[in-house]
């Protein structure tokens, strides 16, 4: 399995607002610090926003922060909404299966397992677990911005 570079975004964007303390960041910021494009930031900050973890300040001086805070943002939740809820395999669409093989196959039920799996694991970690080392990020981070 591998997470889309939507999610890889939004996991990141967190990180970098659990660094900023007291003050808003832009995403013209983090889009330099992490050498990533503004236009697909903008998207995932609004998905972020819609789902209540990031909030967004609009005006001069405006930017955007962590709605919550880091140790109450689970790492399950953030790559649930990223990954949006599409089946995993076509067969688990609700549809009529296409498969020939769906009705011996035991591919799905294995699939929806270790999704399982996945997320549990993810459920049990927050944004604060991340951040445990948040001078080095820093470092890094601002190293990125010059």
């Amino acid at each position: 399995m591998r997470l889309t570079t939507f999610t890889d975004y939004s996991l990141r964007v967190l990180m970098y607002l659990a660094l900023q303390d007291d003050r808003l960041a832009t995403i013209q910021e983090i889009a330099r610090a992490y050498g990533i494009s503004e236009s697909h930031l903008m998207k995932v900050v609004h998905q972020l926003a819609r789902s209540g973890v990031v909030e967004t300040v609009r005006g001069k001086g405006g930017g955007l922060r962590l709605a919550l805070e880091p140790a109450q943002i689970r790492l399950g939740r953030v790559v649930r909404q990223a990954e949006g809820d599409g089946p995993i395999v076509e067969c688990l669409s609700g549809e009529p299966a296409q498969c020939r093989i769906a009705q011996l196959c035991r591919l799905p039920g294995v699939l929806v397992r270790a999704f399982d799996a996945l997320y549990a694991e993810l459920d049990r970690y927050t944004l604060a677990d991340l951040m445990s080392q948040p001078n080095e990020f820093r470092r890094v981070l601002v190293t990125n911005q010059e």
